[in-house]
Parts: structure tokens; sequence; C-alpha cells
């Protein structure tokens, strides 16, 4: 089978694919020979696409791709501005550049900082979050530095999969022990068994799944289980939860540790409550975490209330949502639901600022 040589434009047939899952993979220092070990593992028609960063030095010719393609019999490009990704491809970074991927197409872009003070690996990682979410995977490899660890915990927000270097495998390791640290990282072991760990959880996403209405005794009970002791260990009842959301990140953590049933995964979870801890973080949706962040709600009791409250204009009435202040005479309007005094974000009015308990509604 002939492949395009490297550094070939792809058809201009094809069209990037919406559902097409792309892994991303960032590497420095040693991280050659990791690459050869990964995609010398990478069979040939996985279905997924690989982008790849490596930190290259700007005023060298990149022989990146040339060196890949004797390991794999996946076509291996140098990437190009608006370049459609496909599946069952390599696409290497090019020297002094930043890689992107958008809309199922490359884009490149000049460095935005000084040559030291780079993160290609961040920037590639942010953007596939952002592109795709919780079908989004990372993976980091050997090199020095913490380049890709801020990457990582974007696609793990998103719910993506990351996944690591081993540690003690990488010829430098730490942007693999960097990103460990933050305990965003899904699995790590060996470069060259990453590709079966990743190859294992995307057939598992893929796969139709058993929705708990549908879930056998046995299911059922053990999804009980698993979260009443979520409430027991969080202080948080989810039983009310999306059934999908709760189906499917169960699912995910059950495949990070290679569990057949929800079952096995409750027996799990009771003998090792740190797995609680990372199951609920995962439950939460990452885009409302401000109504999360005490400090932002601290800032808004401190600063922002009393500089509302110290204005004394008049007011004669208050509208429905509104909030009067006698003691500013002026109204404060929060985003209520029409149809609740309260924010939807917050469980009970106690979680307001006591500023803001005090006011009575008209």
């Amino acid at each position: 089978m002939a492949f395009p040589a490297p550094g070939a434009p792809p058809s201009p047939l094809h069209k990037p694919s919406a559902k097409l899952q792309i892994v991303g993979l960032g590497a420095s220092a040693g991280g050659l020979g990791a690459l050869e070990q990964f995609f010398a593992h990478v069979p040939p028609h996985s279905g997924l696409a690989y982008v790849v960063v490596q930190h290259l030095d700007p005023t060298h010719k990149a022989m990146l791709a040339e060196l890949l393609q004797r390991v794999t019999a996946m076509p291996v490009l140098e990437a190009a501005e608006a370049m459609p990704v496909a599946p069952d491809t390599v696409y290497v970074i090019s020297p002094n550049s930043e890689l992107t991927v958008q809309a199922g197409l490359l884009h490149l872009n000049p460095p935005h900082t000084p040559r030291g003070m780079r993160l290609p690996v961040d920037v590639l990682f942010s953007s596939l979050a952002m592109a795709q979410g919780e079908r989004a995977i990372g993976v980091v490899l050997s090199g020095m530095g913490s380049d890709g660890t801020v990457g990582l915990q974007a696609i793990h927000t998103q719910g993506g999969l990351t996944l690591v270097q081993d540690p003690a495998t990488a010829a430098f390791n730490s942007m693999p022990q960097n990103a460990i640290a933050t305990g965003c990282v899904d699995i790590a072991a060996p470069a060259a068994d990453l590709p079966g760990h990743i190859l294992r959880m995307t057939a598992l996403a893929t796969a139709t799944t058993t929705m708990p209405g549908a879930a056998d005794e046995g299911e059922e009970s053990a999804l009980a289980t698993i979260l009443g002791l979520l409430r027991e260990h969080v202080q948080h009842d989810l039983s009310q939860y999306k059934a999908s959301t709760l189906t499917r990140r169960i699912q995910r953590r059950m495949g990070v540790h290679d569990l057949a049933s929800r079952a096995a995964y409750a027996t799990f979870v009771r003998q090792n409550p740190q797995e609680l801890d990372l199951l609920f973080k995962e439950l939460l949706i990452g885009v409302t975490s401000f109504f999360r962040d005490p400090a932002v709600w601290q800032e808004l009791q401190d600063q922002v209330l009393p500089a509302l409250l110290q204005r004394r204009p008049e007011v004669s009435a208050c509208e429905p949502g509104w909030w009067a202040a006698p003691q500013a005479k002026r109204p404060i309007r929060w985003p209520w639901h029409s149809r609740t005094w309260w924010p939807p974000c917050l469980a009970h009015p106690a979680h307001l600022p006591a500023a803001c308990r005090s006011l009575p509604a008209t």
C-alpha cells in the first residue's frame, strides 16, 4: 500500500469530520524515542488522528516527520495552515510555530512569546479541549519543564482523556511528573502501552451503552451503592443528576481502572475512597465552576456589595425579581429564575453573602 510522502497535502476531496477523534501528543527532551515507541504500537487503522507537538529548534530543518515515518504505516505529514485532519494520519508541528485545531482543521500561528518561554503543547491541548470537549485526548511524553500541564488540565476539565508517559520510563521526567502532580492525569504508563489504553477507552466510549433505566437489577443496585458512597463521602446527593451524564462518567472511570461492571467499580470505590473525589470532580460541570469558587463569592461580599450599598438613589418600588435594600434605598438585581427567588445555581439562600440575606423581598 502506498502512502503519501511526508509533507504531502491531503486529498482535496477529504472533508473534516465532526465525529473524528484527535489525539494530541506533546514531547520535549527525550521525546523522539518516546514518540517512536508510541507510534510503533498504534495500529494503522485505529480510526483516530494524531497531532504531534515537540519542542523544535526554529533554526534547523524539521526531520520529525521523516523520523516517525520509519516506525508507522500511517502517513506522517508536516502540518500546514487550514489542513483538514483525517483519520489514521499523523500530523507534526513545523518549526517556529504554534499549532492548534479548530473545526477539524489545523492552524499555524507565529509564536506569541520569546524562545525559551514558549508552551506549544499547552497551546495545542487547550485548542483540543475547546474543539473536542469530552472527546479530546492529550498525551504528555518525555520532556523537561511543565509544558502540557495546563493543557491537560483543560482537557480534563472538559471530561476528555489525559495520559502521560510513566515518569520512571521517560528519559526526562519533568513534563509527565508535573502533569501528574496536578491530579488531572487519568493514565500513566510506558509510551509503548499508551496506544492500547487509548484504543480501549475510545472503544468503551463509542460502544452502545446500557442506560440506567434499562440496566439489570444488579447494575441498578451497584449504581445506587456508588451514589450512596458519594453522598456519604462528599455530602452531595447526585441521585437526581442527569442519568446519561452519570452513566457516561462512571463508565469512563470504570475504563480508566479496566473494570467491567458497575458492581466491580462499586467495590473499588468502597476500598479506595480517593476515587470518590475523582468521580465527584468529573461529575461536576466544568463551565459552572464559577459558582463553586469561594474566592469569587468572598470578593462579591467584601468589595462589590459594599460599594453598591454605599449608593443611595431614591426608588419608589421594585419589580418582581429585585431586592429592595432599605439601608441603601437601591434595588439589587440577581439572575433569578422566573419561578424562584433564589439563583438556580445555589442550593439554599444561606449560600448568599450576609449582606444579601438581610435584604427583604418586595
